[in-house]
């Protein structure tokens, strides 16, 4: 009833306190975004396979931004010891962090335990490096690879740092494309030619159709000898 009983006392408004500061709520939105797949597309066609000796990573050159082709020679296989090597597909500049960071890590490695880091080591590495930026990914997939006392390996990461074991893959726009001319043609007891001429087989094939790869191929090929860089031009 109106005007019955004692008026309760107003209570003040309680100012909200914010748990989290701005700048690492955008950065968490960023990570669930790069998690969820949102908005991003890497541009590149960028292949990894294991051979009989030794291991194959190449990769188109062309870097685009959307739709406008920015260069027609930017390098994405990076050499990041005498018997590892990265490929990237995704940002230049975040596969550049990514190469240092690695190139770096497995040098105080080496000079802290006294012998040279291994594959498996040298990707989980890697992996902690993409997982400790997961709320300001970089934006890159990565395949390394390389030959140690284990022999040939070759691992997957995405952004977020998971890694995966396999003889062959395919990252970037044109992965459909290059993975279906890839397993077709894939034996593990390929000699180095002929992995390299199945892997510029099926950058071909994504460059006929995907518009972000293009303008040529790098080639870094690891066998006990050591690496070889490799360049070829369409």
């Amino acid at each position: 009833m109106e005007g019955y009983g004692p008026q309760l006392p107003q209570l003040p408004q309680i100012p909200q306190i914010q748990l989290m500061p701005q700048e690492q709520q955008q950065q968490q939105a960023q990570g669930q975004q790069a998690q969820q797949g949102g908005g991003w597309m890497p541009g590149a066609t960028t292949v990894g396979a294991v051979f009989a000796g030794g291991v194959i990573l190449a990769s188109e050159k062309r870097v685009t931004y959307g739709y406008f082709i920015m260069s027609k020679g930017g390098k994405k296989v990076f050499k990041v010891t005498d018997r590892i090597g990265v490929a990237c597909a995704g940002l230049i500049g975040d596969m550049q962090i990514l190469a240092k960071e690695m190139e770096a890590q497995a040098s105080l490695y080496s000079m802290d335990v006294g012998r040279k880091i291994s594959v498996r080591s040298a990707a989980k590495l890697l992996a902690n490096v993409l997982f400790n930026r997961r709320y300001a990914p970089l934006f890159t997939q990565t395949i390394v690879g390389g030959l140690d006392e284990e022999g040939a390996s070759l691992y997957v990461l995405d952004v977020l740092g998971s890694l995966i074991p396999d003889k062959y893959a395919v990252v970037g726009s044109g992965t459909e494309i290059a993975m279906g001319v890839l397993e077709e043609g894939y034996k593990e007891s390929m000699t180095a030619q002929e992995a390299k001429e199945l892997v510029t087989r099926s950058i071909k094939s994504a460059v006929s159709r995907d518009s972000m790869s293009g303008d040529g191929i790098d080639f870094l090929i690891i066998t006990k000898e050591g690496i070889t860089e490799e360049s070829i031009k369409f």
